[in-house]
């Protein structure tokens, strides 16, 4: 029986060490952060470069590494990760849930074996830095909030500065 993880390019398996892939996540995260704050600090301070292109591609590296790394993140940390979703896991723990989505709350929405996957929440990921709030799934944990805010804040701070200043050089 094949359940998905088998064709992952970073080719997760049940019983691999539970905290690798969270710390690494956290990491790429927080670097990122970081490199928003460097950023941010640089185009305030105006110790930033004045062509447009490397101030946008800088901008949209962080953007679009804000978007995957927090997508990976939401998919890892929601009702225990995929493998307790998928079932692939034996320990007995209750796992509630980390985002609510409508086709889980709804059931004339989707099949009623209907599970989030990957895509889903890239998408919330997507929609939380386009739109500075959910749009789709809820988040109903203390941790899926934080993480959301964390992200939208990065996400405003980026591309405020990063537009302003690339209007100002443009002239």
């Amino acid at each position: 029986m094949e359940h998905g993880y088998e064709r992952l390019p970073i080719a997760l398996r049940p019983g691999d060490p539970e905290h690798r892939w969270p710390v690494l996540i956290a990491l790429v995260a927080a670097d990122n952060v970081a490199s928003a704050v460097v950023l941010d600090h640089a185009i305030l301070s105006g110790r930033v470069s004045n062509d447009p292109a490397i101030l946008l591609g800088s901008g949209t590296a962080i953007f679009l590494t804000n978007i995957i790394a927090f997508g990976i993140w939401y998919w890892d940390i929601d009702r225990g990760g995929p493998f307790a979703r998928a079932g692939l896991t034996d320990d007995g723990e209750v796992r509630y849930p980390d985002f609510m989505f409508p086709q889980t709350e709804n059931p004339h929405l989707a099949p009623a074996d209907w599970t989030p996957r990957f895509a889903d929440y890239l998408y919330v990921s997507f929609t939380n830095v386009v739109a500075f709030s959910p749009t789709d799934a809820m988040p109903m944990t203390r941790r899926a909030k934080t993480l959301m805010a964390l992200q939208a804040t990065v996400a405003i701070s980026t591309l405020a500065l990063v537009i302003a200043r690339a209007v100002n050089v443009l002239g």
